[in-house]
């Protein structure tokens, strides 16, 4: 029972990544090198992905501003990149997504209130209902842990200010059809640095829960 919820538990957190990494670039080399579309057309065309998954995490009940500022900003690039019809503004709208949502969880994490928690919590605590008032004990009353918390998240928005960094670098510097796929290699470099060294924090997190279940059973 545990195996598969934590492999349900993997797939819809990977299912972003899927629609976000995945979908653009397949649907780049579908429509530019299969297909003969336009560059420019081609970049836009695949950004349709990323930009309908912004707009329905607004239609959930529980909208956030996060989904908020990612669409927004989607579709100001989108506007931005039909105005001037360079392809170069449109790589670079991709790498101000990442740069918004670093912003917002360092944000997060100077309020204490770090995003990336929601992220972590269901993989620590696994479904179990012990782990779960565990992890809620000790973000209410452990500083240490409260600590870990917002370093967990300093650590994923530092590592997205990176990729934003070298897609913006690379969208004005490199060849176009470059930067098509080497934006996907700067991403899933951020989120794998991100994972690594976040790690740091993850894992005494996870004992500290371990510890406060069992103590409380």
């Amino acid at each position: 029972m545990t195996t598969t919820h934590d492999g349900t538990s993997l797939a819809v957190a990977l299912r972003p990544l899927a629609i976000d990494v995945g979908i653009p670039v397949g649907s780049y080399y579908l429509l530019h090198g299969a297909l003969g579309v336009s560059l420019w057309l081609s970049l836009a065309l695949s950004s349709i992905g990323p930009a309908a998954r912004s707009l329905a995490g607004l239609t959930r009940r529980r909208a956030n501003l996060l989904a908020m500022l990612m669409l927004a900003v989607n579709l100001a690039g989108l506007a931005v990149s039909l105005a001037t019809g360079d392809p170069r503004a449109m790589i670079a709208k991709d790498a101000v997504v990442s740069s918004v949502i670093a912003v917002a969880i360092l944000a997060s994490a100077a309020l204490r209130r770090p995003l990336m928690s929601a992220g972590l919590k269901p993989f620590v605590t696994k479904g179990s209902a012990q782990r779960l008032a565990a992890w809620d004990r000790l973000s209410r009353c452990s500083a240490r842990f409260r600590r870990l918390e917002v370093a967990f998240s300093v650590i994923w928005g530092l590592a997205l200010l990176a990729d934003c960094a070298a897609r913006l670098a690379g969208a004005y510097t490199l060849p176009v059809t470059t930067m098509a796929w080497l934006g996907t290699v700067f991403i899933l470099a951020a989120i794998g640095l991100a994972a690594i060294v976040g790690g740091l924090a993850a894992a005494p997190i996870e004992k500290m829960v371990t510890a406060e279940a069992a103590a409380a059973s």
